[in-house]
């Protein structure tokens, strides 16, 4: 005999109109220390980088890096900021993403972190492979806003192209019966000799 499953329950987003500022994690730190360091000692030439690497060129910048990282939501897009020597700063309307997926490797687990992978509309593989974010605090809630917002900003949308797409099928009601008016008209009158 099996037991009904309950539904789960999911809380309701209010929006509030003002940006929402993600947090991060500062375990991000040790975490890009350990990734980068690892990944320069696994190859011969990057083995002299790596033991400069973790006596303290990676904290420095594993610091810097992590001051740098900003993401804010508003009601219409994503910005977010990140880099040290190649910054890169991305705004991505809310209406352009099609999915953000969550990513949690055990490397991420161990580190109580995980990636947020925005895939939009119009980019090629290469540029939706950069749009990543790893290290935001309650990141499973950040993306369920991001996906709110999106929802609510497409609804909003499709709310407005009713509208004017009534109001001009009025526009052409008019002109279709002014045109019939025009053409009564024509009719009436006798051609002039």
């Amino acid at each position: 005999m099996t037991t009904p499953q309950t539904p789960a329950i999911v809380p309701e987003i209010v929006f509030t109109g003002t940006p929402r500022r993600a947090a991060f994690n500062p375990l991000i730190r040790p975490y890009l220390l350990i990734t980068i360091g690892f990944t320069l000692f696994v190859t011969i030439i990057g083995i002299p980088l790596a033991i400069i690497w973790f006596l303290g060129a990676g904290q420095w910048w594993t610091r810097h890096y992590f001051d740098r990282l900003d993401c804010t939501l508003d009601d219409k897009v994503l910005r977010f900021r990140k880099g040290i020597l190649f910054q890169v700063e991305k705004t991505i309307p809310l209406e352009n993403i099609q999915d953000v997926a969550f990513i949690e490797g055990p490397l991420l687990r161990h580190f109580n972190l995980s990636t947020l992978k925005f895939e939009t509309a119009g980019s090629s593989h290469g540029e939706a492979a950069n749009m990543m974010l790893t290290g935001i605090i309650d990141a499973h809630d950040f993306r369920n806003e991001i996906m709110a917002r999106r929802d609510a900003l497409k609804s909003r949308s499709a709310a407005g192209n009713v509208n004017a797409t009534d109001a001009q099928l009025a526009v052409l009601q008019d002109i279709s019966a002014k045109l019939d008016q025009l053409l009564a008209l024509a009719r009436e009158k006798p051609p002039k000799p």
